[in-house]
C-alpha cells in the first residue's frame, strides 16, 4: 500500500467517529472557502492607495486564475486520477464532486490566494506570524486536510495543488506583476 493511500485511510479513518469532528470536516472543506473569498475582499478593500489595491487584486486574481481556473483543469485533462470515495467505495461527507482528483483545485485557488497575500504583505510586515497570508496559507491547509477526511481528496493532491498555488503566485510576482515595478513607480 502507497504512502498516499495509507495516509488518506489515517486521515479519513477519523471521519464518521464523531458528529462534530464530521461537522468541522464539512465546515473546513466545503465552507471554509467563503470565509477566505470575504476575508480577501476585506484586506483588499483595507489597502487605501488605489494604486496598491489594483496592483493587489491584480495578484491574487492572476495568481488564482492561472492556479485553478488553467493549470489545474490542463493537468485533468492530461491525467485523470478517481477521487478516492470512487477509487476505494466510501460515501463522502461532502456532496460529490466530479472532475479528476489531481490536483486539488481548492487547494491549488486557496494556496495561490494565500501566497499571492503573503507576497503582497512581505516587505511591508516583517514578522511571519502577522503577515495575514501566513494565517491564509494555514487555512488552506487546514482545508486541504479537511477535503481529505471527507473523503474527496487524496493527500497528494493536496500537496500537488498546494505546490501548484505557490509556483503561480511565486512567478505572478516575480515576473507578471513583480513587486520591485510597483515601488519604483512610486506607489
Amino acid at each position: 500500500m502507497s504512502l498516499d493511500i495509507s495516509l488518506f485511510h489515517f486521515i479519513n479513518g477519523f471521519a464518521g467517529k464523531s458528529g462534530i469532528l464530521d461537522w468541522l470536516g464539512i465546515f473546513f472543506g466545503d465552507y471554509l472557502a467563503y470565509i477566505l473569498v470575504l476575508a480577501a475582499v476585506y484586506f483588499l478593500f483595507r489597502e487605501k492607495n488605489i494604486a496598491k489595491r489594483f496592483y493587489f487584486f491584480g495578484i491574487m486574481a492572476i495568481s488564482v486564475i492561472l492556479s485553478r481556473g488553467i493549470i489545474t483543469e490542463i493537468i485533468r485533462l492530461i491525467w485523470s486520477r478517481s477521487r478516492p470515495f470512487f477509487a476505494l467505495g466510501i460515501q463522502p461527507l461532502i456532496s460529490e464532486p466530479t472532475g479528476g482528483s489531481f490536483p486539488s483545485g481548492h487547494a491549488a485557488a486557496f494556496f495561490a490566494l494565500g501566497f499571492a497575500i503573503y507576497y503582497f504583505y512581505r516587505e511591508e510586515i516583517r514578522e511571519c506570524f502577522k503577515n495575514p497570508g501566513t494565517w491564509f496559507l494555514a487555512a488552506a491547509l487546514i482545508m486541504g486536510i479537511a477535503r481529505v477526511f471527507a473523503g474527496v481528496h487524496w493527500p497528494t493532491d493536496i500537496l500537488g495543488g498546494a505546490i501548484l498555488g505557490w509556483l503561480v503566485a511565486y512567478l505572478t510576482v516575480k515576473y507578471l506583476l513583480p513587486i520591485r515595478r510597483m515601488k519604483s513607480s512610486g506607489v
